[in-house]
C-alpha cells in the first residue's frame, strides 16, 4: 500500500536491515533465531500491506523529509524532548500491529536503537521501531500461546 516498502528502500531502509535490527534485541521464546527472523520478515511484510501501518509510515517519511532532511539547521536535528509526535507515530504503529504489549516493546527498541534504527532521523527511527515492536510483540504472543 502506498508503495511504502519501495519508499522506505529509497531512504535506505530495507527489510533485511529491519529484521536484523529486530533480532539484535530478540528474546528467545521457544523459537530458534533463524526461524524467528523468518517469521518476523513475514510479519513485517504483512504489516507493510496494512493501509493503517502504511499511512503512518508514510506520515513519518514525509515529516522527516520536511522537518529534518530539507532543513539545513533543523530544530529537531537532535530529537529534542519537546518533540513527541515521532514517539506517538511509533507507538501507534506498534499498537496497531501488536496491541498494548507492543508499547513496552517499542520502548526497548526506541531506547537502544539497534542496527538501522541508530542511523535514522527522529521520525523514521521511531516509526520503524514501532514496526519492529509490533511484529516482535506479536511473535512473542504467538509463541507463548503455543507453549
Amino acid at each position: 500500500m502506498f508503495e511504502i516498502e519501495r519508499r522506505l528502500e529509497e531512504k535506505g531502509i530495507v527489510r533485511r536491515d529491519i529484521v536484523a535490527a529486530a533480532m539484535e534485541l530478540y528474546v528467545p521464546h521457544g523459537i530458534e533465531a533463524d526461524e524467528a527472523a523468518r517469521r518476523l520478515d513475514a510479519k513485517i511484510g504483512k504489516a507493510l500491506e496494512d493501509p493503517n501501518i502504511s499511512s503512518l509510515l508514510l506520515g513519518a517519511l514525509l515529516l522527516e523529509d520536511e522537518l529534518y532532511v530539507k532543513r539545513k539547521d533543523s530544530e529537531i536535528a537532535d530529537d529534542p524532548v519537546f518533540l513527541l509526535s515521532d514517539e506517538i507515530i511509533g507507538m501507534a504503529i506498534a499498537e496497531v500491529i501488536g496491541g498494548t504489549y507492543a508499547r513496552f516493546e517499542f520502548t526497548r527498541y526506541d531506547q537502544k536503537k539497534p542496527g538501522i534504527l541508530g542511523k535514522l532521523g527522529p521520525f523514521l527511527d521511531d516509526a520503524v521501531a514501532g514496526l519492529i515492536a509490533g511484529c516482535t510483540s506479536r511473535l512473542y504472543s504467538e509463541s507463548m500461546g503455543s507453549m
